[in-house]
């Protein structure tokens, strides 16, 4: 089955516009089921200079949910933060959006004592990064005693509203990777399954575990409107320019740091030369210094 490939905005924004499949998607993500999800897609629209086609702008979305998540003793209610990456740069954005999210008081609850909602935070990383070769990573953190490392329930108010969990899903790890429900359902970003069009990917609809094909169902929908397939052409010609420009201020970086080196060098050789020519100075001084005293005794052997 050929499906719109996810790893556009303009798609994955679409595929997390119904509300069933966002549910679906998110649970198998955080491992919880969510009974409820109010979705908010903030968007930042960038104007580019010089672009390749006049009037482009890349549209930056940021996903934004209050969910409801069913738990043993009732239900909870959470904020999930869902970013996706696909330039180095915006690893900065992530933590700029992060803290807003703190700041922002519409994220409590109780209105008497503004308690704070729990923050989960998704990330989907289109390029490489300094973390271990797996497709899903879990980050979350412990409560410990300080001194003899007994862990205790990572539970309560404090910690739940100062601390966030993280999953972080590496889509260039995905490949070949179905051990589990997730990961199998996260395969729909597998570029390996990338036909002679880029924004087209080729699944075997039968390989995705039954409950969840309806996320396959909604991309094959996305993948016939004609509408998106030029938004989506839009985006790669968009994407080029901008993986272009940072690939040319990388080069003028280095260039910069080579020729800051080179002055170094040449500072460093002009001090070493001075060094050695104060230290030669200073020999003759000294021989100057030792012919005086050689003289001195000379005069007065010669007046004896």
């Amino acid at each position: 089955m050929h499906i719109a490939n996810p790893i556009y905005d303009v798609v994955f924004k679409y595929m997390l516009e119904d509300n069933k499949v966002a549910k679906l998607f998110l649970s198998a993500i955080i491992g919880e089921r969510i009974a409820e999800l109010d979705f908010s897609a903030q968007e930042k629209t960038v104007e580019l200079q010089k672009s390749a086609k006049r009037g482009s702008t890349l549209t930056v979305c940021r996903f934004d949910f209050s969910a409801k998540i069913a738990t043993d003793t009732g239900f909870k209610t959470v904020i999930i933060e869902l970013q996706k990456a696909k330039l180095q740069s915006d690893l900065m954005r992530f933590r700029r959006y992060l803290g807003v999210q703190y700041q922002n008081p519409n994220n409590s609850y109780d209105e008497k004592q503004e308690k704070a909602r729990q923050i989960y935070c998704i990330y989907f990383l289109s390029y490489g990064m300094d973390l271990p070769s797996r497709p899903v990573l879990k980050v979350n953190y412990t409560v410990e005693d300080a001194y003899t490392g007994d862990e205790f329930p990572a539970s309560g108010e404090f910690v739940s509203g100062l601390h966030h969990r993280s999953w972080i899903v590496q889509i260039s790890e995905l490949k070949q990777h179905r051990r589990n429900d997730l990961e199998k359902i996260l395969s729909i970003f597998d570029q390996s399954n990338v036909t002679d069009i880029r924004y087209v990917l080729d699944v075997d609809e039968e390989a995705f575990p039954e409950e969840y094909r309806q996320i396959i169902r909604r991309l094959r929908k996305a993948m016939e409107d004609p509408k998106k397939r030029r938004e989506m052409e839009l985006e790669d010609d968009i994407i080029k320019e901008l993986q272009d420009k940072e690939r040319q201020i990388e080069e003028k970086d280095k260039a910069l740091e080579e020729k800051d080196q080179t002055i170094a060098d040449k500072e460093q050789t002009i001090a070493d030369n001075a060094k050695t020519i104060a230290d030669k100075d200073q020999t003759i001084a000294d021989k100057d210094q030792t012919i005086a005293e050689l003289e001195k005794e000379i005069a007065k052997l010669k007046l004896k």
